[in-house]
């Protein structure tokens, strides 16, 4: 399990840590461009993601499974924080336009049982945006970052995995070429190191972004019977 949402938070607070969530929404961004009208949840520790896509979209709601820890984030009107179980989403049916995972998968207990919610609550056009640690990359191996943290996944596997919870995969990407530095030097450089990996050492990069899209006429197998689902909204100060 990746560490709480305080430590991930703290992360993100820094200036290492604000690099890297900058590196990866212009991934993010390239993908998603317009999300105006959409429903889009975030699920993991996905908030310094989301504010890309804060202002055009209809409702944007971050859900941090339970086990990590309750994550608010700045927002304003519709925009919602919450806490969830992994595996039993608190949301109905066919709710969500889009669904971004950030340190969700890598973290899961039950990674394929939280697939098939995600599955059951996007829309039949519904697309999934998962944003991993990659197995061969630097951030995956230091626990000082939350990329460090669970269980890290090669394109190929997060590909294998979806394909089993009924999702297509469309695209690749990835990101965080940028050594896990503090140095003022390194993170000056940042863009220019970023170019330079993706295009001398594209399978070294920190994390992979894998697209997919909802197999609408899939035939889910029936989950055993759940316990409650229990959920806690907060809205955002």
């Amino acid at each position: 399990m990746v560490a709480d949402a305080h430590l991930v938070a703290g992360f993100y607070a820094t200036a290492r840590g604000a690099v890297a969530a900058r590196l990866v929404r212009d991934r993010l961004a390239l993908i998603w461009p317009d999300l105006r009208g959409q429903c889009v949840l975030g699920i993991g520790f996905a908030a310094p993601y989301l504010r890309l896509w804060r202002e055009q979209a209809a409702r944007v709601l971050a859900a941090t499974p339970e086990q990590v820890g309750t994550a608010r984030w700045p927002a304003g009107g519709a925009n919602l924080a919450c806490t969830v179980q992994e595996d039993a989403l608190p949301f109905p049916d066919l709710s969500f336009d889009r669904v971004l995972m950030v340190h969700g998968l890598e973290a899961a207990e039950h990674a394929r049982r939280m697939l098939r919610e995600v599955w059951r609550v996007l829309k039949d056009d519904g697309r999934l945006l998962v944003v991993a640690p990659n197995r061969a990359g630097m951030w995956a191996h230091l626990e000082n970052t939350p990329f460090g943290h669970g269980h890290p996944y090669s394109a190929g596997q997060i590909d294998r995995l979806l394909s089993g919870c009924f999702f297509r995969v469309e695209r690749h990407d990835t990101a965080l070429f940028m050594p896990p530095s503090n140095l003022r030097l390194v993170l000056r450089s940042a863009r220019p190191i970023e170019r330079a990996g993706r295009r001398l050492a594209p399978r070294f990069a920190g994390v992979t972004i894998t697209e997919a899209v909802k197999e609408a006429y899939a035939v889910m197998p029936l989950a055993p019977a759940r316990v409650r689902r229990r959920v806690v909204l907060a809205e955002a100060a």
